[in-house]
Parts: structure tokens; sequence; C-alpha cells
């Protein structure tokens, strides 16, 4: 009875106890003489006051390594090829397979963190990388054939790690080669020489706003001009390729920032324009003529807080957008009335219900458009897939539970899809519209985040995972 007893009053002095301690809670505020550590107010600067203090002096530095000449002439100018298309249309042969001592590794390069992707001219490569030990971008040019190393051209800025850091794609023509940094500083150089043309830092003259995970945007070429999305007081511009000047810029009245998509060229009732996906919305930009760069069509239909993929143009005015962590995909048709343009969904749509992608960019190719699933697609998850474009909630064919991929790059070369697994493994598939063959299949890299885009010219593919870049022989 006095154990009962006494477990009572214990019981009750407890209860007390809490009941004094949430009025105590509820009461007394413990920080009211607390002040919030804000940047600017508590003896540290901003970040405004750190971006304005940091000098950062593009293209200040050059290294030439060495000399290089060669005989190649392939060509792969700009993010998923000179037509955006990501379709390869060099006609030498390439393999099947890789042979019975498998794949034909030429070279390989050390790389910092990233998934920065290079582009090839005239058997030269060149890729934007970010040397952690200078802490600096690095415009590094390789010869395609050796891997010998012919120059640099850097600049310092201090990049921390965030999954990678530098991850775009240059743009080259014969005189000129143009890159975006992972802190949107712009470079324009000779590709001959390395020579240095221009810069342009695009968050402290035009108030850009990196993307979180650092810039993802690809310059594009187009003519005597560079094509660039800052976003802040400027939604798109031209920019003179031989003297940095900027022709045209675009206003950006809604504050759209600036994503990881690329522009895209689109021909459009005869007319050229750019169409682009900003965090914000899609917008069609008028690329000739008295009105070049005015806004022709925009939606907000389509408006996830992270974009990564870009635009894909299809036939009869019809565009098809997707992107990651959710968001689904959309379709939709841009119709003229009178003199202005509308446009009007076709399909949306989560990742579950029909073609979506989160990082790499679906392709059209004849006549069936073809991606990676995300992972939250469902059933149908991280499997490589094809549907008829008119009809993007459709998938015909599937690669099966058993070929899963991730987040790595597609290219389509020689009738075959040459397809990166995540943990650098390459896919050879035959290019069918009828299902998924595979014909060979081996692991080049052993590393992981192998998403850097491919690119090929002469008989030589380049792929990358997050810290080295590989050279593969893959002429027949």
């Amino acid at each position: 009875m006095l154990k009962k007893h006494f477990e009572k009053i214990l019981i009750v002095l407890f209860t007390l106890l809490g009941i004094t301690a949430l009025i105590f809670w509820l009461y007394k505020n413990p920080v009211k003489e607390f002040s919030a550590s804000v940047p600017g107010l508590d003896n540290r600067p901003s970040k405004e006051e750190l971006a304005a203090s940091e000098i950062i002096n593009i293209g200040e530095h050059f290294n030439l390594l060495g000399k290089h000449k060669s005989n190649l002439k392939g060509k792969w100018t700009n993010f998923r090829g000179a037509d955006f298309d990501n379709i390869c249309k060099d006609k030498t042969p390439l393999i099947d397979k890789f042979g019975p001592n498998g794949p034909q590794i030429i070279w390989e390069a050390e790389m910092g963190e990233g998934h920065a992707a290079p582009v090839i001219y005239n058997g030269k490569a060149y890729i934007l990388d970010y040397n952690e030990e200078k802490k600096a971008d690095v415009l590094r040019c390789f010869a395609l054939e050796t891997g010998e190393e012919i120059w640099q051209r850097w600049y310092k800025v201090h990049v921390k790690r965030n999954h990678g850091m530098s991850r775009t794609v240059p743009a080259i023509n014969e005189n000129y080669i143009v890159t975006i940094g992972p802190r949107c500083q712009v470079m324009c150089s000779n590709p001959e020489n390395g020579d240095f043309l221009w810069g342009i830092d695009l968050v402290k003259e035009y108030n850009s706003e990196v993307p979180f995970w650092y810039t993802g945007q690809c310059p594009m070429i187009d003519g005597n001009e560079v094509i660039l999305a800052p976003g802040g007081t400027a939604l798109l511009m031209g920019v003179d390729l031989a003297t940095g000047k900027i022709n045209w810029k675009t206003p950006n009245p809604d504050n759209w920032k600036m994503s990881h998509s690329s522009i895209i060229p689109m021909e459009l009732d005869g007319k050229k324009t750019y169409v682009y996906a900003a965090v914000g919305g899609i917008c069609g930009i008028s690329a000739e003529g008295d009105n070049k760069g005015e806004i022709l069509w925009k939606t907000t239909d389509f408006n996830p807080t992270v974009v990564a993929p870009s635009p894909v143009i299809l036939d009869n005015g019809k565009i098809y957008m997707t992107a990651g962590y959710g968001a689904g995909a959309i379709l939709f048709q841009l119709k003229k009335t009178g003199d202005t343009y509308i446009t009007e969904v076709l399909q949306k749509y989560k990742p579950k219900k029909g073609m979506a992608s989160e990082q790499q960019t679906p392709f059209v190719y004849k006549g069936h458009m073809f991606t990676i699933l995300p992972k939250d697609a469902g059933a149908n998850r991280n499997q490589f897939v094809c549907c008829q474009p008119d009809d993007c909630m459709n998938i015909l064919w599937t690669s099966g539970k058993t070929e899963r991929f991730g987040l790595g790059p597609y290219i389509v070369a020689d009738g075959k899809f040459f397809i990166v697994n995540d943990d650098g493994t390459l896919v050879i598939t035959k290019a069918s519209t009828k299902g998924f063959q595979v014909l060979d299949k081996h692991r080049i890299i052993e590393g992981h985040d192998a998403w850097g885009p491919i690119a090929i010219a002469d008989g030589y593919l380049l792929m990358r995972d997050l810290k080295k870049l590989v050279c593969i022989n893959i002429k027949k």
C-alpha cells in the first residue's frame, strides 16, 4: 500500500513539474535579448559585398603546354551538336561491339570535380574545367588523337564543391570559343592559340543570380554573335563575338531567373527564334529582323523551380519541355492570332504518366522521341524509353527492368545509341524505333556520376565521370 501511495505522489509531482515548465516555456522568451546574425550587421560582409570585393580578371592567365597539328576535320561544336539535336552527322563508320580486347581507350585526363563536357574542332578537344588547387576556371585544349594538353587559358574565381563545380559545354567556331563558368563568368578566346578576346561577368554586370549547383546553361553561337540568357536585367542578349559588344538585349520585366537549361533555336512561321526555359517560364525571342530580341510569346504553364533539360523543338510549332524533382513534362503548341502568338497546352503530366527526364534533354530520331525516365517515374523508372512526339503520355517501349540507367547522357551516331550509365558504363544499342536491343556494353571509367554530355567526331568518343575525361576510339 505504501509503495502504491508513493508512486501516486511521484506521478503528481512530475505532472506539476511538467505543467510548470510548460507555462514557463509559453510565457518566458529565453532569447529576447538575442539579435539575428545577419550578414552586414554582425561585422561580417554581406553576399553582395563579398562579390563586389572579389576581383575576378577573366582570362588573365595563360599556359602554353605543347604544339599540335592534325588533319582531322570532324566537329562537335556546342551542347547537343551543331543542330542542337544530339545526333552526330559524322559519316565515320562506328563499332557495334568493343571486341575481344575491350574498348580502345586512347587517353585519359584528370578533371576537377564536375560534369562539364567538351567540344571538338579539327582534331582538338576543348573543355572548361575547374582547378581546385589554383581556385580557377580553366579552359583546357587537348590533342584529340593523343590527349596531349596544348594550352590552358584561366582566371581565379572561388568555387566550393556542390555536387560538382563546372558543368557547361563551350561553343566554338573557326575563330572563337566561348565558355560560361560556374559563377556566370563568360570568356571568349581564340581556339587556335588560346588568346583572350573578351569577358563578361553576368552577375556583376547584369545582376544574374547564380543557379543552385552553379551555372548549367551552355552558350550558343549564332553567326557573328553568342547568345546568352543572363536573367537579372536582361532575359536574353546577343554579344558580338569579335568585340564583346552587346548588340541587343531582351527586357526581363517578370524577373525570370537563369536556369540550368540552354537556349535552343526554332523556326517559327519561317522566322528564326530562340526558345529558353527560365526559372519563371518558357519564352520565344525573335532572332532576326527589326524586332530582334523582342519577346514573341511566353508561358508560365510549366514553371518548376529547377530546370535542367532544354526545350525540344517539334514539328508544327510544338514544343516539349520536361524537368525533374516531380515536375513531369508539358507538350504545347504555338498558334498565331493576328500579330500575336498564344500557347495551347496539349499534354501536361507528372513523371509516372508519360515521358519525362530529370537532367538530360530528350532527342528526336526518325519521328520518335527518346529519353531515360527519372527515378520518380514509377515502375518504368530509370528505363530508356520511346514515344511518338505527338503523344508523350503513351510510352511505346522501354529498355526493361534489367536495363536501367541513371542521370547519364546519350547520343545518336552511325545508326547506334551510345548511352552512359552513372557508373561510367558505356552501352551501345541499335538505334531502333521498334524496341531496345543492346549490342555491347563495357564499364569505361571506374568512377561515379558520369553525367557530362558525350561528344563524338572522327570516330573518337569523349565521355567523363565526376573526375576524369576519357577518349575512346570507336571507329569500326
